[in-house]
């Protein structure tokens, strides 16, 4: 667990602390501690600074905490999830999280926006990739690694190969990964709609299928007895709202999502991250709460016009900053309820994402330039010629036309001819598996062409 800041109280003892603050203002630390939006447990460490003139002088850390306190709640803003009861509109035990938005998040959500919502930067940075075929990549990545982050244990290759071929998954965190995939498909053909409680039983379904007792899939869980638990320890780090509040709340929550009026705007990446988080805190799932999460942040994501989104493999990045996106949410719990830390996360996520992405384009641009070779062969099609580049960059590779198909999203028969066509030619040999299923590996022909 992470040590609880220091509590304080308003009185002329403070009124003193911060005339001394406010007049002799600690601007490179306070700045370096508001753009990484810092918590106590990194804040006390702090027990000097230098002054203008360049000399290094003590602080107090606790009076360096209240400066800091106090200058985040005179922006801070509060969203209020309330609780339907059955006869009246009642406020929950969890009614609340607040946030402010200071101008170092300010800088980086106009990068977001610029890149994530302007369409001529799309046709700037894809036009040169096979948008489909990354497409199809991006949502597999993003499968993947969601799982992962919930305790899937399998290779990329292994999990990549299912997909492609279609093979029925071989144990648990396989069914994770495919189950994962079908949801963010769902995801992609709903991005326009608004949410509903039934969507979200929808969502937690599609996430669980064939990895849960029945009677906890597609429902809100009907017990107090799931918490949030150190794997290592097991200390209880969370323990969610009662499950009898739960229709209300999540009735409440679906109104957040659906609406964001002028008067009450909260910037879509921001609100995005709120959904994400109350998803995490409410646990409204006997399982599968951190998949529904981050695919409701997904939608909402899409559904404000952040096409890039669908691009991204957010899961990746958030699977190499685990512990990170862990202490994102305690912070946010122990330091009553403000999400702006949960904020900067995610924030930090949609910014790696995006610059992995720029760095696989680059490289596609230059295995582009290497398909070239393939396609100067009279008769071959982009497909067929791709075909070919993956079987140059691997010799023990082979396909099937399941793979095919998914892979370039053609029908069945356009996947057949393309792979046919290189059996003629000799470019692919045939192997039977059983009568109605083959792979192909690489042909005679290919040697004596290409090396």
């Amino acid at each position: 667990m992470i040590e609880k800041a220091p509590e304080f109280k308003y009185s002329d003892e403070i009124d003193n602390v911060l005339w001394i603050l406010f007049h002799n203002t600690h601007s490179e630390l306070i700045k370096k501690i508001e753009e990484d939006y810092l918590y106590w447990d990194k804040v006390k460490y702090y027990k000097e600074d230098k002054t203008l003139s360049g000399k290094t002088k003590l602080i107090d850390p606790k009076s360096l905490w209240i400066r800091i306190k106090l200058q985040r709640e005179v922006i801070q803003k509060t969203s209020y999830i309330l609780n339907y009861s059955k006869k009246e509109y009642s406020k929950s035990k969890f009614q609340f999280v607040t946030h402010n938005i200071n101008e170092y998040l300010q800088q980086k959500l106009h990068y977001l926006d610029f890149n994530f919502g302007a369409g001529l930067q799309k046709e700037k940075l894809l036009s040169d990739l096979d948008k489909q075929s990354y497409l199809n990549n991006a949502l597999m990545e993003e499968s993947i690694f969601s799982s992962m982050i919930e305790g899937a244990t399998t290779t990329r290759v292994k999990a990549k190969d299912m997909l492609r071929k279609n093979k029925k998954p071989k144990n648990k965190s396989e069914q994770m990964i495919l189950n994962n995939y079908k949801t963010i498909q769902y995801i992609s053909e709903h991005q326009d709609e608004n949410i509903s409680v039934e969507k979200l039983h929808e969502l937690q379904r599609l996430v669980t299928e064939n990895t849960l007792e029945e009677e906890n899939i597609g429902v809100f869980r009907s017990t107090n007895d799931v918490n949030v638990v150190n794997e290592l320890t097991g200390e209880i780090v969370h323990t969610p709202p009662d499950f009898e509040e739960l229709e209300g709340l999540m009735k409440s929550f679906c109104e957040f999502f659906n609406n964001n009026p002028k008067e009450d705007f909260i910037h879509p990446i921001v609100k995005g991250s709120i959904l994400h988080f109350l998803i995490g805190y409410i646990h409204p799932f006997v399982d599968g709460n951190g998949r529904t999460a981050r695919a409701i942040f997904y939608w909402y994501l899409l559904k404000n016009g952040y096409w890039l989104t669908e691009y991204l493999s957010l899961s990746r990045v958030i699977m190499k900053t685990k512990v990170q996106y862990e202490k994102a949410y305690i912070y946010t719990e122990i330091d009553d309820m403000d999400v702006t830390y949960f904020i900067h996360y995610q924030v930090k996520v949609l910014i790696r994402a995006f610059e992995e992405l720029k760095t696989y384009v680059a490289k596609k641009k230059k295995e582009q330039a290497n398909l070239s070779k393939f396609l100067k062969i009279k008769g071959f099609n982009e497909r067929q010629a791709i075909i070919l580049q993956k079987i140059e960059e691997d010799s023990n590779r082979f396909f099937t036309v399941k793979e095919i198909e998914n892979t370039f999203s053609v029908t069945n028969q356009t996947a057949r001819t393309d792979i046919e066509e290189l059996v003629k030619k000799g470019f692919l040999k045939k192997i039977a598996i059983n009568k109605k299923t083959s792979n192909y590996w690489k042909g005679d022909a290919f040697d004596k062409t290409f090396l």
